[in-house]
């Protein structure tokens, strides 16, 4: 038993790393450490199934907000194409490389597929940018708040 909590705060923690870094899912990795964790007896049916509608909610979220914030922005298809390219290959560069990434790559997409002008493709940039913090902000909260719950259910 003690393996199965010992790998819910490992999965916790994981969901936290998972909220800032692409590709690895960070509130459904938390939910599954929550998931162990009913079986070690910490969290109740309720609460899995809360977080559940939470982290289903939180993931659809976070593939249409930062379309939206763009959108907002007054950017295209191209501008949140860039920001995805660009935050990904900022991941190389530390924190700081993936949030000039994701603006330089909105603005690239915006300038040069859109033929916006240079104050429209900064402006659907920054939207963009804006779009990708708060859904990283929210994912980061629930990871969180999960992995509180991880403890919490074991001690």
């Amino acid at each position: 038993m003690t393996a199965l909590a010992v790998f819910a705060v490992i999965l916790g923690v994981l969901g936290i790393i998972g909220s800032v870094v692409p590709g690895l899912p960070g509130p459904p990795l938390s939910w599954l450490g929550l998931l162990l964790l009913r079986f070690y007896g910490g969290v109740g049916n309720t609460l899995l199934f809360v977080w559940l509608g939470i982290t289903l909610l939180i993931t659809v979220l976070d593939y249409v907000l930062p379309a939206v914030f763009t959108r907002w922005g007054g950017g295209s298809k191209a501008g949140t194409a860039g920001a995805i390219i660009g935050l990904i290959a900022g991941i190389f560069l530390t924190p700081v490389g993936m949030i000039w990434g994701s603006l330089l790559g909105a603005f690239i997409g915006e300038y040069v597929v859109s033929r916006n002008s240079v104050g429209g493709s900064l402006k659907a940039a920054v939207a963009a940018f804006f779009g990708f913090l708060f859904t990283t902000g929210v994912k980061l909260i629930c990871s969180a708040v999960m992995l509180y719950y991880i403890i919490a259910g074991i001690v």
